[in-house]
C-alpha cells in the first residue's frame, strides 16, 4: 500500500494544527456555526442526531494491521468501543467529542491516516474492487490508479467547493463489485482492439433523490490522459453545475438537463485545452505508483492441499463457511477470504475495538499485515494460504466473525439510519435486525441463494437501496416511519435501478413482506436461477400480487 513521503507527513501535520486552531476558536465563540461548518466538513466531521460523527478515509479500502490497531485505540478511547464500515470503504466513529477530534486526527496521522475530504462538496474517497491486485478475472490492478487519483484530487484548489459532493469508483475486474456505474465518475479498465489497456470513463451516475446510471463520456482513454480526462469532466461540472438548489446540484442533473451529447461536447472542448498539459501522466509516475502495490512474498504452494480437503470433508461448519466466504486467488495455494460483519443483533458494518485488534493480529499472522474494506461493509483478507484456512477460521470464531452468509439475504448493506443520522426519515438498523431474525435458518438462506438487500433511512441512499435486488427505503408519513420496498436493482455490470413495488409498509410488516417476496421468487424461479434473473424474466407483477394479496 502507499507509503507517505515527507511532503505528505508535513502537509498532514499542518492541516491538523490548522484544524485544531479552528476548533478552539469555534469553542471559544470566535467562529459562528456557519463559519465552522465548511471547516469541519473538510475534515470529515458531521454533527449528527445525537453526537458528532467523524468519517475516516480509507483510500481504496486498504488498511494495515498498524492502522487497524490505531482505529481500535480510537474506538476505545474516543468513542463507545466500536466503529462503522461504510459503502465508500471508509470507517465512521459515531460518538467523538467535538473538542477531541483534533487529538483523534493526530493519532490517525501517526499511522498515515486522515479524515480529509470524507465530507463536504469535494472529491471524496476513491473506491475500487476489494479484490484488486489478487482477483483471477482482473485486467490490471486498479489500486495504483486510485492512488494517482487520490493525490490529484486531495486539496485540488479548483475542486474544493464543488456544487455538490463528488464520488469516483474504479473497476478492473470482469465482475463489477465497486458499483462503478452509479458514481459521479465511473472508470473501467479496458483493452482496445490493439491490446492496449486504458480507461472507459462514465459520468453522471449517482443515487439519492434522483438515481441515474452513468453515461459513457470517454469510450477509451490512454493511461497518460487519465487525469486530464477526469479534470475536463470536473471543470465542466464545476462551471455549469447548479448551486442554487442542493437537490439539483449533482453532476447527474447537469448531464440530464443538457443531454449526454452536449455534456460530452463540452468535456471534449475542455480536454483539447489541457490534454497535453502538466496533467499528462508519465510512464515513470505510473511505475512509481505501481511500486507501492507489488505482490507480497508469496510462497510456491499447491492448490487445495490435502490438509484443506480433509478439513472440508470432516467439518460441515468449516465447509459451509469456505463455500460462501472463500474465493479463488490469482496465485496458486492462496485464497481470498471475506469476513461478513452481519451477525443478528449487530448493526451491519459495525465493528468493535476488540474485533479491530483481533483483525490486526490475524492480518499479521495470515495475510501479510493487510486487509481491505469492501463496498458491502465487510472485511477482506486478500492473501490467506489455503493450508492455513482452517486455523484462520478458528481464529475468527473467537470474536464472532465467522458468519458463513456472504452474498446471502442477511449479508445486507445498511446505513446507520434514524438511530444516528440527522437526515434520516426512519430507522434502518431495526429493520435489518428484524429481517435477520426472520431468516435465521441457514439452510433456507442457502436455498434462497445469491441476493442482495440494501436498506437506506432516507433518500440520500447511503445504503444504496436503489441498486439492491431488494431495496428498502425509510420514509416519513405524517411523522410516522414507513418503508418503501423496491425490486430489481443491481450494481453489477448490467446495472439497474429498482422499481417500487407499491404502497409503503409499517416497520412491523417488513419481515413478512420480505418473506412473501422470497416465496414468490421460489415459486417462479427456474433451476439455479438467481433472484435478479428471475425478476428480469418475470417482471414485477407476480411479486406485487403475492405481497398485496389479502389473506382468506
Amino acid at each position: 500500500m502507499y507509503q507517505y513521503d515527507n511532503y505528505d507527513h508535513q502537509m498532514l501535520a499542518d492541516r491538523i494544527r490548522q484544524y485544531q486552531n479552528q476548533t478552539e476558536r469555534f469553542l471559544a465563540g470566535k467562529l459562528s456555526e456557519s463559519e465552522f461548518l465548511p471547516l469541519r466538513l473538510q475534515n470529515g466531521l458531521y454533527v449528527q442526531r445525537l453526537a458528532p460523527m467523524l468519517r475516516v478515509a480509507v483510500p481504496y479500502g486498504m488498511l494495515s494491521s498498524a492502522q487497524l490497531r490505531k482505529l481500535a485505540f480510537i474506538a476505545s478511547h474516543f468513542d463507545k468501543g466500536y466503529g462503522h464500515f461504510t459503502t465508500r470503504q471508509n470507517i465512521q466513529f459515531n460518538w467523538p467529542s467535538l473538542s477531541e477530534v483534533p487529538d483523534i486526527l493526530k493519532h490517525l496521522a501517526e499511522v498515515e491516516m486522515h479524515a480529509i475530504q470524507t465530507s463536504g462538496n469535494c472529491i471524496r474517497n476513491t473506491t475500487t474492487d476489494q479484490f484488486a491486485g489478487v482477483a483471477v478475472d482482473e485486467l490490471e490492478d486498479t489500486r495504483p490508479y486510485c492512488e494517482i487519483i487520490r493525490q490529484w484530487s486531495t486539496f485540488h484548489p479548483e475542486f474544493a467547493y464543488l456544487p455538490r459532493k463528488f464520488k469516483i469508483a474504479v473497476c478492473g475486474t470482469k465482475v463489477d463489485q465497486a458499483a462503478t456505474q452509479v458514481h459521479d465518475i465511473g472508470i473501467y479498465l479496458t483493452q482496445n482492439s490493439e491490446g492496449l489497456i486504458g480507461f472507459r470513463i462514465l459520468a453522471g451516475g449517482g443515487l439519492g433523490r434522483t438515481p441515474v446510471i452513468g453515461k459513457e463520456i470517454f469510450p477509451f482513454v490512454e493511461k497518460q490522459y487519465l487525469l486530464s480526462a477526469l479534470e475536463s469532466i470536473l471543470r465542466v461540472y464545476n462551471r455549469e453545475g447548479r448551486r442554487d438548489n442542493k437537490y439539483k446540484a449533482r453532476i447527474k442533473i447537469l448531464v440530464k438537463e443538457i443531454g449526454v451529447e452536449e455534456f460530452q461536447n463540452k468535456v471534449m472542448q475542455e480536454w483539447e485545452l489541457i490534454k497535453n498539459s502538466a496533467l499528462l501522466l508519465t510512464d515513470d509516475e505510473i511505475t512509481r505508483c505501481k511500486s507501492f502495490f507489488t505482490d507480497p512474498n508469496y510462497e510456491s504452494l499447491a492448490d487445495t492441499p490435502t490438509s484443506l480437503s480433509d478439513r472440508l470433508q470432516n467439518n460441515i461448519l468449516f465447509s459451509s463457511w469456505h463455500t460462501q466466504n472463500v474465493k479463488p486467488h490469482k496465485i496458486s495455494g492462496y485464497a481470498i477470504v471475506t469476513i461478513c460483519f452481519k451477525e443478528t443483533g449487530v448493526a451491519p458494518g459495525d465493528v468493535t475495538d476488540r474485533q479491530l485488534n483481533h483483525l490486526a493480529q490475524l492480518a499479521d499472522e495470515y495475510s501479510f499485515g493487510e486487509v481491505r474494506v469492501s463496498h458491502q461493509q465487510n472485511i477482506v483478507f486478500a492473501d490467506v494460504r489455503q493450508d492455513k484456512l482452517y486455523d484462520f477460521w478458528l481464529g475468527l470464531q473467537s470474536e464472532s466473525m465467522s458468519s458463513p452468509n456472504l452474498g446471502l439475504l442477511t449479508d445486507m448493506i445498511c446505513c446507520p439510519g434514524g438511530d444516528f443520522c440527522a437526515l434520516a426519515n426512519a430507522k434502518s438498523i431495526p429493520i435489518a435486525e428484524s429481517i435477520q431474525r426472520e431468516f435465521n435458518d441457514f439452510d433456507n438462506l442457502i436455498d434462497i441463494g445469491e441476493i442482495n438487500l440494501n436498506i437506506s433511512g432516507c433518500m440520500n441512499a447511503c445504503g444504496h437501496h436503489h441498486v439492491g435486488n431488494i431495496g428498502i427505503l425509510g420514509v416519513d408519513k405524517k411523522g410516522e416511519e414507513f418503508y418503501q420496498v423496491s425490486l430489481g436493482g443491481s450494481s453489477k455490470n448490467q446495472a439497474s435501478l429498482g422499481k417500487i413495488i407499491g404502497p409503503s409498509f409499517a416497520q412491523e410488516e417488513i419481515p413478512e413482506v420480505i418473506q412473501k417476496i422470497i416465496s414468490a421468487y421460489k415459486s417462479q424461479r427456474k433451476s439455479n436461477e438467481k433472484f435478479i434473473d428471475t425478476y428480469i424474466r418475470i417482471g414485477m407483477d407476480p411479486f406485487k400480487e403475492q405481497v398485496y394479496a389479502k389473506a382468506d
